[in-house]
C-alpha cells in the first residue's frame, strides 16, 4: 500500500447482477437461480435509470472504483457489462485506469467471454474458486472441479491486468496441514490478492439447517483460531499478507474498492438488494434496493429506482460503523477523522487497558489498529472501544 494512499476513502459504485446458475449452501448473498433465459437488455436498461437516479442524489463525483458482484456477473455477456459501465460513465466522471473488478465462477469462464470483458472496460476479476479440493467443492455445492477452476486462473491471468480469487476455510475435518498444503498451491497459482475467509454458517441457508441437524460439524473457535494464525503466517511468508481481516494482497494490489468500504467512504449500490452509503443533501444516508429482482426491475421501469428501505445516520452511528470497519484494516484509523464523526475522543482509559491487554497498538502519533489478537475477537472490542 503506498504511503500516500494511507486512509484515502474514495467513492466506489457497486452493481449487483443477482443472477446464478446454483444456489450454493452456504449463500446468503441476494442470489437467484432462473431457468428462463434473463433478458439482459432489460436489465440493463434498468441499471442504467437506477444509475441516474443515484446521480441525482450524489451530485457529480469522481469514481474511484467499480465492482461488479452478484450472483454470477460471468453468466453476463460482455455487451451487458459494457453498457453498465457507460452508463456509470455517463453519470459521474470516471478516470482512466481506475479499478473495475468484476466477479466470475470458474464454472461460467470462457476465453472469449474474458476478453469481451476486458474489451468492456474491466481490468481485474475476482474468481470464487474457494477451495483447491474436489470432493470439498461438491460439499460446498460448486459447479466446477479444481482442473476448471485452475484453468479458470490461468485465462484470468492471460487477460486481466489484476487478478483475485477466494477460497473458504475451516471447512469439515480439514487439519491445519492440509489447509497449509492447499494454500501454498493457491499461492503458487496467485497473481496478487487472495481472498481467504473462514467457513460460516448463516441462517436461512441450507448449511444452517444441516449443520444445527448434526450433519457436518464445523471447527471448533480454537482450531479455528489455529487456521487463521496458520493463514496469517504462511501469506506473510510469501509475500502477500493480510491488509484485512481476510484479505491478503502483494504491496499495492489491495482491492481499491473494498478499502473504500473498510476506509468508510462513500458508495452507490445500483441492482436487485444493493446497499449504499453516500452523502446526500450533507447527510450520510444509507440505501437498501428491492431484493427480489423481477421486482426491483419493475420498480426501475416505473419510478427510476428500486430503493425500498434506508436511513440518515446520526453522527453516533456514523462513528461506530467507522471503527467497525476501519480497525479490520492493519492500517488502522484515523484517529482525528474518529474524532470529528463522533464528537468525542476515544476513552484514553479504555485505549490504555486495551494497549495493555495486547488487543490495540497505536502507529505513530495519529493512528490505531487492532493487534492480530485483537482482530481475533473483533466485534468485542469494537463494542468496547465505542462505549
Amino acid at each position: 500500500m503506498r504511503a500516500d494512499d494511507v486512509g484515502a476513502p474514495g467513492f466506489g459504485v457497486y452493481l449487483h447482477w443477482p443472477f446464478c446458475a446454483a444456489k450454493c449452501p452456504y449463500c446468503d448473498f441476494n442470489s437467484h437461480v432462473r431457468h428462463q433465459q434473463i433478458d439482459q437488455e432489460r436489465y440493463a436498461e434498468a441499471f442504467a435509470r437506477e444509475i441516474a437516479t443515484m446521480r441525482g442524489r450524489t451530485g457529480p463525483r469522481s469514481v474511484t472504483s467499480i465492482f461488479i458482484g452478484g450472483g454470477t456477473p460471468s453468466l453476463m455477456k460482455p455487451e451487458t457489462v459494457g453498457a453498465v459501465l457507460d452508463a456509470v460513465a455517463a453519470n459521474w466522471t470516471v478516470p482512466d485506469g481506475i479499478e473495475v473488478t468484476l466477479e466470475a465462477n470458474p464454472s461460467s469462464v470462457e476465453a472469449e467471454r474474458f476478453r469481451g470483458y476486458r474489451a468492456a472496460g474491466v481490468n481485474r476479476v475476482s474468481l470464487g474458486v474457494q477451495a483447491l479440493d474436489d470432493r470439498d467443492l461438491r460439499f460446498l455445492g460448486r459447479l466446477h472441479n479444481v482442473d476448471e477452476a485452475l484453468h479458470a486462473i490461468a485465462l484470468a491471468r492471460d487477460i486481466f491486468p489484476r487478478l483475485s480469487f477466494d477460497l473458504i476455510y475451516a471447512r469439515p475435518g480439514q487439519t491445519p496441514e492440509a489447509w497449509e498444503a492447499e494454500l501454498e498451491r493457491a499461492i503458487g497459482h496467485a497473481a496478487d490478492h487472495l481472498s481467504l475467509y473462514q467457513l460460516t454458517i448463516e441462517e436461512g441457508t441450507p448449511f444452517f439447517a444441516l449443520h444445527a441437524a448434526r450433519k457436518f460439524e464445523v471447527p471448533d473457535p480454537e482450531r479455528a483460531a489455529e487456521l487463521y494464525a496458520l493463514t496469517q503466517s504462511v501469506t506473510s511468508a510469501h509475500g502477500l499478507p493480510a491488509y484485512e481481516i481476510s484479505n491478503h494482497a502483494r504491496p499495492g494490489a489491495e482491492s481499491r474498492h473494498n478499502l473504500t468500504y473498510w476506509r468508510y467512504g462513500e458508495y452507490v449500490g445500483v441492482g436487485p438488494g444493493a446497499h449504499g452509503r453516500f452523502v446526500d443533501d450533507g447527510t450520510r444516508v444509507v440505501t437498501v434496493a428491492e431484493r427480489r429482482p423481477e421486482s426491483w426491475l419493475a420498480m426501475v421501469e416505473q419510478a427510476g429506482h428500486g430503493i425500498t428501505g434506508g436511513e440518515s445516520l446520526t453522527r453516533e452511528e456514523e462513528a461506530d460503523e467507522f471503527l467497525l470497519m476501519g480497525l479490520r484494516l492493519a492500517e488502522g484509523i484515523d484517529l482525528v477523522r474518529y474524532e470529528k464523526l463522533a464528537g468525542r475522543p476515544l476513552s484514553s482509559r479504555r485505549l490504555a487497558l486495551l494497549q495493555e491487554e495486547g488487543l490495540i497498538a497505536p502507529v505513530g502519533n495519529s493512528r490505531l489498529r487492532a493487534t492480530p489478537q485483537g482482530m481475533i475477537v473483533l466485534d468485542a472490542l469494537v463494542a468496547d472501544l465505542a462505549r
